[in-house]
């Protein structure tokens, strides 16, 4: 169940239109995607300059006659950390912390046994990958993390315990100089906010960056309900081949890592998100972030092709996330003013690399 792959204006009072019928030609690139990735189902979208235009194809489950609609949920997995990212950086604008904020100014009086390595390491350093910090904590660590989800125990005590399980090992890269892709240093980097404010990730998240930008689908967790398929499911291989996981704890990370992998959203929503972003990586004014904070989210901050949540190309910004039982790629273009994502409701990631980039490709032509 762990989280995978590294992997003109935003007028705010002038929302996108409601979710949209679907596209004849995106349909027919979902269609096409289907075919040759062989998952249940999947969905494709472009936004050009505000339009946004979605296809789908496929079943939100196997063994069911659901079919996808054009204003379902994905599951967006490691898609998350640009999030994430991005609500740090509104709070930094309102002065609540600083991009140079250390581990140990957040977390050393509830850590005290934390690994020196770490005390000195930032914001920039967790966001980025170049903390040093494990991937992730051990599996049965996570079981347990996943029973206490289930519970319905706080976070913030949560994110303490798997903080402290990763920070009192000694670093698994050098940090600042290596680069290591971590979900547990997005996890670290939600401790440090929820101590500064007192508000767990999940509230912060949903004030700063859900509410504003007018996501009202996002979530967290695998989407739906238990016992009728109302939204796409993840399937997970086995003995008997793929099945379909229903909603509950075993169809997800464990909540604690939700700061890294377990938002779920519309596409339609998400376009939202996007949208800020290219605007903000075009010099755009957003009325959302500065300038500045776009910059800093959108640029990695110390060499190499990884910023705030994003991987950097050159040309494109890109992110894509699984869980193992989803599979969601996202990629804005600032030069073209263009986003496209692609999402299946399927984790069999080396099989559907091949057709994710032959349906970009399609969308852009």
């Amino acid at each position: 169940m762990f989280a995978t792959l590294a992997a003109a204006a935003l007028l705010l009072a002038q929302p996108l239109a409601p979710t949209p019928a679907t596209a004849p030609d995106l349909d027919a690139i979902a269609e096409t995607t289907l075919e040759a990735s062989g998952a249940p189902g999947v969905a494709v979208m472009r936004v050009v300059d505000g339009e946004v235009a979605i296809g789908v194809a496929g079943l939100r489950a196997l063994g069911s006659e659901a079919s996808i609609d054009a204003g379902d949920l994905w599951h967006m997995g490691s898609n998350s950390k640009a999030m994430t990212a991005t609500l740090i950086a509104r709070l930094v604008e309102q002065d609540v912390v600083g991009w140079d904020d250390t581990i140990g100014q957040h977390l050393a009086a509830v850590i005290p046994d934390m690994d020196p390595a770490y005390r000195d390491l930032t914001f920039r350093h967790l966001l980025s990958h170049r903390a040093g910090i494990t991937p992730n904590v051990g599996m049965i660590a996570m079981i347990q993390f996943n029973v206490q989800g289930a519970n319905g125990d706080p976070m913030p005590p949560q994110r303490i315990d798997y903080a402290t399980r990763v920070l009192t090992q000694s670093p698994a890269a050098t940090p600042e100089t290596e680069f290591l892709y971590s979900n547990a240093g997005y996890v670290v980097a939600a401790a440090m906010i929820e101590q500064a404010t007192g508000d767990s990730w999940e509230t912060l998240i949903t004030r700063e960056v859900f509410e504003p930008l007018g996501m009202d689908s996002a979530g967290f967790g695998p989407p739906g309900s238990a016992d009728v398929v109302d939204q796409p499911r993840g399937h997970r291989g086995g003995l008997f081949g793929r099945r379909a996981m229903e909603p509950g704890p075993m169809a997800d990370n464990p909540p604690v890592m939700g700061p890294g992998a377990t938002v779920h959203v519309s596409l339609q929503d998400l376009a939202r998100f996007l949208e800020a972003h290219l605007a903000g990586a075009r010099g755009d004014e957003t009325g959302y972030l500065t300038a500045e904070s776009w910059q800093t989210l959108h640029t990695p901050p110390f060499g190499g092709d990884y910023a705030m949540g994003w991987g950097f190309n050159g040309t494109q910004l890109l992110h894509a996330g699984s869980n193992t039982m989803w599979f969601v790629q996202m990629v804005i273009e600032p030069p073209t003013g263009r986003a496209y994502v692609v999402a299946f409701n399927d984790g069999r990631i080396n099989a559907l690399q091949g057709p994710t980039r032959d349906a970009i490709i399609a969308m852009a032509r």
